[in-house]
């Protein structure tokens, strides 16, 4: 089977165009389109919209412009420690990306990868709204042969193989207040300041 793959240039004006998009990372592939198209994310993975997506950037930077000034200083000590790596953060959030990405909350996860693949593609692409690239309710999926299968009109970023990744699903925190953290999900990384 031939699978249709495009470059970080390429994948990006696709993302822009309208196309949700496929790329790995350091934890599991991501299945990503720009904020403003969530929609075709919840309806491609058939998820509940009562469960919100993540929104993935290559610098911290990019991710804080969207959070509230009272948990940014909070963010940036952690993301100082923990990015570009497998830990999102659940972070107050303000405009209209946090009814895209969020509809029935105030906040939205955010999170850097550690790879240079997803990082190349994110810089030409800007932040994107992420989630794993399965099914709702089916095992993630690590192989781009197998995302192609189940996604088959997605494109992919290329090269393939892609990096090996963890297979673990981030870290997830919540911020609940100044110097306090929840956590939410245990992943691939323990942080030890929470």
């Amino acid at each position: 089977m031939s699978i249709p793959l495009f470059n970080s240039g390429e994948l990006s004006r696709l993302v822009h165009e309208g196309s949700p998009v496929l790329f790995p990372t350091d934890t599991l592939p991501a299945l990503a389109t720009i904020p403003e198209n969530a929609d075709d994310l919840w309806n491609l993975k058939n998820r509940p919209r009562t469960k919100p997506f993540i929104l993935m950037a290559s610098s911290s930077e990019e991710l804080f412009d969207f959070i509230l000034p009272e948990a940014l200083e909070d963010a940036s000590k952690i993301g100082s420690v923990y990015w570009p790596g497998a830990l999102t953060m659940v972070l107050p959030a303000m405009g209209s990306i946090v009814a895209s990405l969020n509809p029935f909350g105030s906040s939205i996860g955010m999170r850097i990868p550690a790879c240079d693949l997803a990082i190349d593609f994110l810089e030409k692409s800007g932040p994107l709204a992420t989630t794993s690239a399965n099914l709702s309710g089916y095992e993630p999926l690590v192989s781009a042969m197998e995302i192609s299968k189940t996604f088959p009109k997605t494109p992919l970023l290329g090269p393939i193989p892609w990096p090996l990744s963890s297979g673990l699903a981030s870290t997830l925190i919540k911020w609940k207040g100044k110097g306090r953290w929840e956590t939410l999900r245990k992943g691939s990384v323990s942080p030890f300041a929470i």
